[in-house]
């Protein structure tokens, strides 16, 4: 009878001790604390904070305070990080198939992007899956474009100026190269610094990130025509989703595809609500589409697309794949 009882409290001190059992996932991000992207996000953790009842809670290292993406994902690879809201250039880092999405000059509208996006997703996530990652949720920055000191008014005319080039970015690279454009390789916590001392005088960013990293104050000038949709995704290390219980696992799943679809809504709204911000500032809009030669734009995406190609980067199946799809969403349209 003595044996049973204490076999009775072992248990249920094993079973109290599962209960309160409780999980942090360290999660970085570029994102500045404020900006619509951490707002969206804390709203994420309070969610899984609250439906978890205190089981799995979020620490948050925002504004690049855990350095570039780069730096991140070495965190992350050796457990002093968990997680991090990243952009493309850390998702080139985990599954570089993916920023076939990104490509210069492919897509001329988000309807055109979520379309080609659906189409790959189920191989994006296996591609995260094997290589040590779960992808939570998806979200992007939005259409990137040139913020420059002065003017730009063609193509060329970006061959006159010190352009930013997110450090060790393939992508970036193979873009400048097609252009015949020397950029200035830095990490993106010292772009600001760098406009300032006059290291490089044109960025690329979405208007929101523009706002958001103050870099618009440097730069009176904003390009019309998008470079690239920029990608991101909520990733976690698989090592520490995979020790989460069925349930928590779970959670986080469905509450980062809700929190993704959200991100996707409010960054869309927030970017053009951010061109109306940038107008009242005085920020100049130049070079639309009227203004090059498409030949000359879809040269310059071919040849990037097939340096990457050459890489392993994006191949090129990859790529004439979301060509494709592109081509029958285009053809749905007439």
């Amino acid at each position: 009878m003595r044996q049973a009882a204490v076999f009775s409290l072992l248990m249920l001190c094993a079973l109290t001790a599962w209960a309160d059992e409780s999980y942090v996932i360290k999660f970085a991000s570029l994102a500045p604390a404020g900006s619509t992207w951490m707002n969206v996000i804390n709203e994420w953790a309070g969610k899984v904070d609250k439906e978890s009842h205190g089981r799995l809670k979020f620490k948050f290292y925002p504004g690049g305070v855990s350095g570039d993406e780069p730096d991140m994902l070495r965190k992350i690879r050796f457990g002093q990080l968990h997680g991090a809201a990243i952009t493309g250039h850390g998702i080139g880092a985990i599954y570089s198939p993916t920023r076939v999405l990104e490509m210069p000059f492919l897509f001329r509208n988000y309807e055109e992007v979520d379309y080609v996006r659906a189409k790959l997703m189920p191989e994006i996530r296996a591609g995260f899956r094997k290589n040590d990652y779960e992808l939570l949720g998806w979200m992007e920055v939005g259409f990137i474009r040139f913020f420059s000191r002065t003017p730009i008014q063609s193509l060329d005319d970006l061959k006159k100026h010190r352009i930013w080039l997110w450090q060790g970015d393939p992508l970036g690279i193979a873009f400048f190269n097609a252009s015949g454009i020397s950029p200035v390789p830095l990490p993106i916590t010292e772009v600001f610094t760098s406009l300032s001392t006059g290291l490089v005088d044109t960025v690329i960013a979405p208007p929101l990130g523009a706002i958001a990293l103050q870099w618009f104050t440097k730069t009176p000038y904003m390009t019309e025509i998008p470079m690239a949709d920029g990608i991101g995704g909520l990733v976690i290390a698989s090592k520490f989703f995979n020790n989460l219980p069925k349930d928590l696992q779970e959670l986080l799943l469905r509450t980062g595809n809700e929190t993704s679809e959200k991100l996707l809504v409010e960054t869309r709204k927030d970017n053009e609500k951010s061109l109306d911000v940038l107008k009242k500032h005085g920020v100049t809009f130049t070079l639309g589409w009227k203004d090059v030669k498409e030949a000359e734009v879809f040269r310059i995406r071919d040849q990037a697309a097939a340096d990457l190609a050459k890489s392993g980067y994006i191949p090129a199946e990859v790529y004439e794949r979301a060509r494709k799809a592109l081509n029958e969403y285009r053809e749905k349209k007439k």
